[in-house]
């Protein structure tokens, strides 16, 4: 893991195409604000956890048999 100290109003470049911009500091919290192309998905760690839990839970060999059930 890459750890950078950034200032409000600094910014940093992932992979030429994503800017990640420290927009406002307030105790312990930190706003940032991320410009990205609309094919790249962002999603808060916890939500994009519950789209993979998700996603498993749909591939398991019970949904599979359903889905052959309707074919």
């Amino acid at each position: 893991m890459l750890a950078l100290s950034r200032k409000k109003g600094e910014a940093l470049v992932v992979n030429n195409d994503i800017e990640i911009t420290i927009l406002e500091i307030k105790g312990d919290q930190v706003k940032i604000g991320i410009s990205a192309p609309k094919n790249v998905p962002i999603y808060r760690k916890e939500v994009y956890v519950q789209i993979q839990e998700a996603n498993k839970e749909s591939m398991t060999i019970q949904n599979a048999d359903a889905l052959k059930d309707l074919f």
